[in-house]
């Protein structure tokens, strides 16, 4: 079966919950109005009905997309946008919301090899136990904190080494070390960088950085894709498992080679192709907060992440995810066994996040049967129930979710309740951007550099026009970027976006106008606004207001928060 990449992506972070509030139990009692950053949302009726004809031996049928927990980088997404021509940078951007890219030391990983046992090893130019050389042709086993050499796997005893650490080193210490440096386990010949010893009673593989990440992505990535067009989502891979090492050493969480951490294989693993990622990339990390990112990834968002510790997105690279669609059915007695509530008579959702298809991503379900009801989170749903994700709505459900906002999540940056518009961007590197495939055209770059130069000066005037720093927008969070189609410019702040287009101008969306530009599919569909639409920033709004762009308008009732395009 071919792999599916971040399917093994679970990685829990220890000391942080993984699925937010647990269970709820609760009766019949509605949701109140949610505000989120002055965003006045639609809540569930008083009493909800599932609308879901559920029976004893029923089954409820899910619509359902993407597969993995959707936060963080997409990596079916991330091959889309690469084969758009985003660069990794941009990539990086986009699904990390709120970091800095920053260069790092080429620092030790300590790897816990889970299937490993003992070590028994030899290298085909020798090894170091200490400070005793062992010649090309000897082996080396340890026990505690004795290292024999041997001759040879399994041959008799040479010498015995009192070890201050138990480690057996390369002949030379240090990153990209030569094959014949490279240890290999005695019997099956399973190779790696760096060091191996025992930290307990545990085997580790004491590696450099760089070296752990070139054997972690072709492990989390389909490696073929860098002769797609994919080689920048290769480049936003080894990043983001860069990263998220440094994160779990940052809180002393153990680094092993299974899901638990990121699936890691060793020398045996590498591809050239990965390992030119890794290069490229060579020490950069992205930062938050002062400290390494919890860079999570998954396999495919379905068109949309999930939040917590980065702003959710939009995820238009997706559509290339053979995840993007799926249904599931589940037995009615399966779930109710599950969640324990009787015989089942209700499954739905009554909040999602409202971005992308059939109202976004589930956030909470209630389940409901003879023994009473209880609202779960839908990722701990996904989980039990095992789906691809929790990004599903429920068949035949007619009653509407309630729109809530994303989760920001742990150190993530405020959105203001309003998702992050879709545009390739970048964090510029205190070296430069990270290098890029090759593309084609000519004056590319030049056309692109006129456009945000015009957008430069009309942004910043709209800015300055709406009060700065101090009025509704209020601070940049980030640089001006090409939108999506790459024939306006976009700047993001706290309470808003302004969009430039050299037909357009430079106008400002903020509250629900923006929201619902970003619902109905963003400038693709609806073109660049044609003026300013920040009502809802400005103060309650009770009548139904209308945002004008060059395709359409939208008209947007405050009551319920929902627009409709005319």
């Amino acid at each position: 079966m071919p792999r599916i990449p971040g399917l093994y992506t679970t990685r829990p972070i220890e000391g942080r919950d993984v699925f937010g509030t647990g269970l709820r139990r609760t009766a019949a009692a509605g949701v109140s109005l949610l505000l989120a950053a002055g965003v006045t949302m639609w809540a569930v009726p008083q009493t909800v009905k599932s609308n879901v004809d559920l029976t004893v031996g029923g089954e409820v049928t899910l619509i359902g997309h993407g597969n993995g927990h959707g936060r963080g980088m997409g990596q079916w997404g991330a091959f889309g946008y690469a084969k758009q021509g985003w660069s990794s940078t941009q990539i990086l951007s986009h699904y990390y919301g709120g970091t800095t890219a920053g260069k790092v030391d080429n620092v030790d990983v300590s790897v816990i090899l889970t299937g490993e046992s003992s070590v028994n090893v030899f290298a085909d130019a020798g090894l170091k136990v200490g400070e005793v050389a062992v010649a090309p042709g000897q082996a080396v086993s340890l026990s505690g904190s004795t290292a024999t050499i041997i001759d040879g796997c399994g041959g008799g005893v040479v010498q015995t080494v009192e070890l201050p650490r138990s480690l057996v080193s390369p002949i030379t210490a240090g990153p990209g070390r030569p094959v014949p440096e490279l240890l290999k386990m005695c019997g099956s010949n399973q190779t790696f960088r760096g060091s191996l010893g025992f930290d307990g009673d545990r085997v580790v593989n004491v590696v450099p950085l760089d070296d752990y990440v070139k054997g972690v992505v072709p492990k989390e990535i389909i490696v073929s894709w860098a002769d797609e067009g994919g080689a920048e989502a290769l480049k936003a891979q080894a990043v983001a498992a860069r990263t998220y090492a440094l994160a779990s050493m940052d809180i002393s969480k153990p680094i092993d080679d299974t899901q638990n951490s990121q699936v890691y294989g060793g020398f045996g693993a590498e591809d050239p192709r990965t390992n030119a990622a890794v290069d490229a990339t060579a020490g950069v990390v992205l930062m938050k907060d002062g400290k390494p990112a919890f860079t999570e990834f998954s396999s495919s968002t379905g068109g949309a992440t999930d939040g917590r510790d980065f702003p959710a997105v939009l995820d238009e690279g997706d559509t290339i995810s053979p995840y993007r669609d799926w249904t599931a059915t589940v037995s009615s007695d399966s779930i109710a066994s599950t969640f324990g509530v009787g015989s089942l008579t209700g499954f739905e959702v009554i909040e999602a996040y409202g971005m992308g298809a059939e109202n976004g991503r589930a956030a909470t379900v209630r389940i409901s049967g003879t023994g009473g009801a209880v609202d779960v989170p839908a990722q701990e749903v996904r989980t039990k129930l095992q789906l691809r994700s929790s990004f599903f709505s429920v068949q035949g459900q007619t009653t509407p979710p309630a729109i809530v906002a994303p989760p920001s999540g742990v150190g993530s940056t405020p959105t203001g309740g309003v998702p992050a518009i879709p545009t390739p961007g970048g964090t510029p590197l205190p070296t430069g951007e990270l290098p890029a495939t090759p593309g084609t055209g000519t004056g590319a770059g030049d056309l692109v550099s006129e456009l945000l130069a015009l957008a430069e000066a009309a942004i910043g005037g709209k800015f300055t026009e709406l009060g700065g720093s101090s009025g509704v927008l209020g601070e940049a969070l980030g640089p001006i970027l090409p939108t999506t189609s790459g024939t306006g410019a976009v700047q993001q702040f706290q309470n808003g976006s302004v969009f430039f287009g050299p037909d357009t101008g430079a106008h400002a969306l903020g509250g629900l106008a923006l929201l619902n530009f970003a619902l109905q599919g963003g400038e693709s569909v609806l073109g660049l606004p044609l003026e300013d639409s920040l009502s809802t920033l400005l103060g309650p709004v009770t009548q139904v207001f209308q945002s004008k762009f060059a395709g359409g308008i939208l008209e947007v009732d405050p009551a319920t928060g929902q627009a409709s395009r005319k």
